[in-house]
């Protein structure tokens, strides 16, 4: 049973190292929008490639585009900070009742 602990005590840490490097990611995404960036430098073709496909799918299904800002990355980061405050939460809780 032991093994099912640390395991999940893992994944944990794992999924909160992860959602908070994403975060950073999707700040540094943020941060050189305001910039006009070089489209060919290989940091900016990174950024864009990781955040593009989530930031899509929010801005399908919310438009929050007003006055030439965008807030999906607002919404994103909000989403990513829910995820770390309940996920990761849990799955620690879970592993200290199986052990």
């Amino acid at each position: 049973m032991f093994v099912i602990t640390n395991f999940l005590s893992a994944l944990a840490t794992l999924v909160d190292f992860i959602l908070t490097a994403y975060m950073w990611i999707v700040i540094g995404r943020a941060i050189i929008s305001w910039v006009n960036p070089d489209p060919y430098n290989p940091i900016v073709r990174f950024l864009r490639e990781v955040t593009d496909p989530v930031l899509y799918r929010i801005r399908r299904v919310l438009p929050l585009q007003g006055g030439g800002i965008d807030f999906t990355p607002m919404i994103l980061i909000m989403a990513i900070i829910f995820l770390r405050s309940f996920l990761v939460p849990t799955l620690q809780r879970l592993a200290l009742t199986l052990g």
